[in-house]
């Protein structure tokens, strides 16, 4: 990895994040957690008994994108749906937290506000139930959408499509998205759903996990022939810059247009929670391609990025300073 980027030019490329600009739109939703700790099993069922210690609400979905954006010090704007319901608030109120612009939020009083809720008890997920509308948003939705982008779009260097198919995106609305920020010349990230593969279109780069590339090109990956071909297959599919295939404790891979792949091992020492990585991964990567980084550049980064989450317990973000402790250490030895 010292030969793609040297700790120098990492360090250079992150202090570059606090004048770059990242609009995200997707699916907004809350992370509710539960924290407490089993001593029996219920009389009522065979199931634990889980005492409640704490609890506490966290951005998710595209939100933990947004989230993730503004730990690193960049500047993120945030266009996606909320309820007019007391999740709606509380995202409001999460965002205000952070000082994030709340103005491209679209209340819709049909739509529930998606809460994602966990319950955690000795560091382990004992069980997950989600509050959620899925449905495809209306078309006056989608308009506001399009005319917050429009809107904004002068004033960003990347646009962020955060997919978790429950609903804000569409290919109608993809496609809009893509003309806009491509007349503008601006970068556009995409972290994908594998039903609506199809609609990434012509964009900078996607970042699928393993199994989303799996399933997305029809080979199964399990091993390095069947991973070359399944990323030459989506990425002509695509016809995006960039592939970028997140593979857990294989690290990542990066495939471009120009036919270099660049396979990058693992740097997590730990992994407690993947929740949440794959936006980190997004997160970077649009800061970095945003701050002049080359794809090989922000991949690494990226990869470092995804290194210190995994090896927290929830819903986490990295700090400019964790990223850069990472740096020092990895590129250095």
């Amino acid at each position: 990895m010292r030969k793609i980027i040297s700790f120098k030019k990492g360090v250079s490329i992150l202090n570059n994040f606090k004048k770059r600009n990242v609009l995200v739109v997707g699916d907004l939703m809350l992370d509710h957690f539960i924290w407490g700790r089993v001593s029996r099993i219920s009389p009522e069922a065979p199931v634990p008994v889980v005492k409640v210690i704490s609890e506490n609400v966290m951005l998710g979905g595209a939100a933990n994108v947004v989230n993730n954006i503004n730990s690193l010090n960049g500047n993120v704007l945030v266009c996606g749906v909320i309820g007019n319901d007391e999740g709606g608030r509380s995202f409001v109120s999460e965002l205000k937290k952070k000082n994030i612009p709340a103005d491209g939020l679209i209340i819709d009083k049909k739509r529930t506000t998606i809460i994602k809720t966990r319950i955690i008890a000795h560091h382990q997920q004992v069980v997950r139930f989600d509050r959620e509308d899925d449905e495809s948003v209306n078309l006056g939705t989608m308009k506001s959408i399009l005319d917050y982008v429009r809107k904004k779009i002068n004033s960003v260097d990347a646009l962020l499509v955060s997919d978790y198919a429950k609903g804000v995106v569409s290919e109608e609305l993809f496609d809009e998205l893509v003309s806009l920020a491509r007349k503008k010349r601006k970068i556009i990230t995409v972290d994908p759903k594998v039903r609506h593969f199809d609609f990434y279109k012509n964009v900078t780069i996607v970042t699928p996990n393993n199994d989303e590339a799996s399933r997305a090109s029809g080979v199964e990956i399990k091993d390095n022939a069947s991973l070359l071909r399944a990323g030459e297959i989506l990425l002509n599919r695509l016809g995006s810059d960039a592939m970028l295939i997140t593979r857990g404790e294989h690290g990542m891979s990066l495939f471009e247009k120009d036919g270099s792949i660049t396979h990058i091992p693992t740097v997590a020492k730990e992994v407690y929670d993947v929740t949440g990585a794959g936006d980190t991964v997004i997160s970077v990567l649009a800061l970095t391609l945003a701050a002049g980084a080359t794809f090989k550049e922000a991949a690494v980064i990226s990869n470092f990025a995804a290194g210190i989450v995994v090896g927290k317990l929830g819903t986490a973000t990295v700090t400019p300073k964790e990223l850069k402790d990472a740096l020092k250490e990895g590129l250095k030895r």
